[in-house]
């Protein structure tokens, strides 16, 4: 007698692979049931009674600290504008230069000091130690020039006002490289 087929294969074949296949979904069935429950339950301790109203309570907060860290940024944004106009408009450049204003005088008593904003606009004073006394005067510097003739000594001193910025960096490399130095045995 012929045996029935389906598809080309025998009748018990197709039947026991089918069955391994309900098998299978049927373990995959609790398998995804026991996840569920698992997850469900965490949810419902987290959700339920104190605690659940505590991570309401927590996310308020949060919400409540940005908005603070906001208003605190904006703040600190409009601070650190003022604050660099401040220091752009503020004497922050020194240059020093001590001479003997007349040949009869000695111990460098004359000298001329250049004060200038990082712009190199500010004043240069110049001060003439004589025997009969000091005599002081004040020049405006406008981006590093003044409109009045410029002796060499306050030409002298503007530059070195000038140029502290790369005299400072220039220290600063010097004592990061000495930093880099390895004195591990």
């Amino acid at each position: 007698m012929d045996t029935p087929t389906i598809f080309g294969m025998n009748l018990k074949t197709v039947t026991i692979i089918l069955l391994v296949m309900v098998v299978l979904l049927i373990l995959l069935v609790f398998l995804i049931i026991n996840k569920l429950n698992i997850i469900s339950r965490k949810y419902s301790v987290l959700m339920s009674g104190k605690k659940g109203a505590d991570l309401e309570k927590v996310i308020r907060i949060r919400f409540k600290e940005m908005d603070q860290v906001k208003a605190n940024a904006k703040r600190v944004t409009k601070e650190h504008k003022e604050i660099k106009y401040h220091l752009e408009t503020s004497i922050n450049k020194i240059g020093l230069v001590k001479y003997d204003a007349f040949e009869e005088m000695a111990g460098n008593l004359s000298f001329s000091l250049a004060l200038l904003n990082s712009k190199n606009t500010g004043v240069v004073v110049n001060s003439m130690h004589t025997r009969e006394g000091c005599y002081t005067y004040a020049k405006e510097i406008i981006n590093g020039d003044s409109y009045i003739p410029l002796s060499d000594e306050e030409k002298e001193a503007i530059q070195k006002a000038k140029t502290i910025e790369d005299e400072i960096n220039e220290l600063v490399k010097t004592s990061e490289t000495e930093d880099d130095i390895n004195f591990d045995i």
